[in-house]
C-alpha cells in the first residue's frame, strides 16, 4: 500500500497533494456559489435592472473560479507564477492565431450590461434572430424564441448589428392590411374599419387609430387599419382585429379580392 507522502508513479506529486487540491476544489465551488449569490442577492436590493445584475454575477464567478483552480494548482505543489505564465503564452498563441474574439465578446459584453439597450425578459430581433432575452453572459447573449428554443448569439454580434427591442416602449402600433375590391364605396370600408377598432376594449383612444389607403395592387385597393394598444396586449389586437375586420366587411358585403389574373387568348389568323 502507497504511503500517503509518497510520490505518485511519473508525477512529482504525492497522494496528499492530490487529496488537498481536489478538497480545495469542491470547497471552492461551494464557496463561489454562495459568494456569488449573496452579491447578486446584495445587487438586486439596488436599483440595477436584473440584466446587469446577472452580468456582473457571471462575470464575478468566472473571476473566483478562475482563483479556485489556481489554489488546486498551488496545493499540487506547483508554482502558480509558472502557471499563470503558461497560460499567458497559450492566451498570446491564441490571439496571434486571430482568436481575439473572446476578448471581443467580453467587452461587447460589458457594453451592452452598461448601456441596456435591452433588459431580461424584453423581445428583440438582432443579428437575423428574434427571442425574448434570456440573459448576457460573460461571451454570449441567450435568447429564447417563441417555440421555446434557446439561441446562443456571441456579444459582439450582438454590439456590432442593429438591435429592434420589440417591448422596450410601453405601447405600440398594430399594422392590420386588408385588401378590397376595386369599385368599392372607400369612405363606407374606412367608416367600418373605424367602428371596428374603437370598438374593441384594448385598442387605445390615444394615440387615436387610424386607417391608411397603402396601394393600388393588382387585385385590390389595399387598406392598413392602425389601431394602438399597450405593448403586452399586442398579438391579441392584431388577431382580434384581423378576424373583426373580416367579419365586418363579409357581414357589410365589402368584397375582399383574392388574387387573380385575366387571360385573354386571341385567336391568330390563318
Amino acid at each position: 500500500m502507497m504511503a500517503l507522502d509518497a510520490t505518485l508513479p511519473y508525477v512529482n506529486i504525492t497522494p496528499v497533494q492530490v487529496i488537498t487540491a481536489l478538497v480545495v476544489l469542491a470547497v471552492g465551488w461551494i464557496t463561489v456559489k454562495i459568494v456569488v449569490g449573496a452579491f447578486k442577492r446584495g445587487l438586486k436590493k439596488t436599483k440595477l435592472p436584473e440584466l446587469v445584475v446577472e452580468f456582473l454575477g457571471r462575470f464575478l464567478s468566472a473571476l473566483l473560479y478562475v482563483a479556485v483552480i489556481l489554489l488546486a494548482v498551488r496545493a499540487l505543489g506547483m508554482a502558480v507564477g509558472s502557471v499563470v505564465l503558461g497560460l499567458s503564452a497559450v492566451i498570446g498563441l491564441v490571439l496571434g492565431f486571430g482568436m481575439q474574439d473572446t476578448l471581443t465578446n467580453l467587452a461587447a459584453g460589458v457594453w451592452i450590461a452598461a448601456l441596456r439597450p435591452f433588459d431580461k425578459g424584453e423581445v428583440i430581433s438582432v443579428s437575423g434572430q428574434t427571442g425574448m432575452v434570456e440573459a448576457v453572459g460573460v461571451m454570449s447573449t441567450s435568447l429564447i424564441t417563441p417555440d421555446n428554443v434557446l439561441i446562443m448569439i456571441p456579444n459582439r454580434l450582438v454590439w456590432g448589428s442593429p438591435i429592434i427591442n420589440y417591448t422596450r416602449m410601453p405601447v405600440r402600433r398594430v399594422d392590420v392590411d386588408i385588401g378590397v375590391a376595386y369599385g368599392t364605396d372607400l369612405d363606407r370600408a374606412v367608416k367600418i374599419a373605424m367602428d371596428v377598432m374603437k370598438n374593441h376594449p384594448l385598442v387605445l383612444d390615444d394615440p387615436a387609430p387610424s386607417v391608411a389607403i397603402t396601394a393600388l395592387a393588382d387585385s385590390s385597393i389595399n387598406l392598413q387599419l392602425r389601431p394602438w394598444a399597450k405593448t403586452p396586449d399586442y398579438w391579441t389586437v392584431k388577431g382580434e382585429i384581423t378576424k373583426a375586420i373580416y367579419d365586418a366587411y363579409n357581414r357589410e358585403g365589402i368584397e375582399i379580392p383574392f388574387p387573380q389574373m385575366d387571360v385573354h387568348v386571341r385567336e391568330m389568323p390563318r
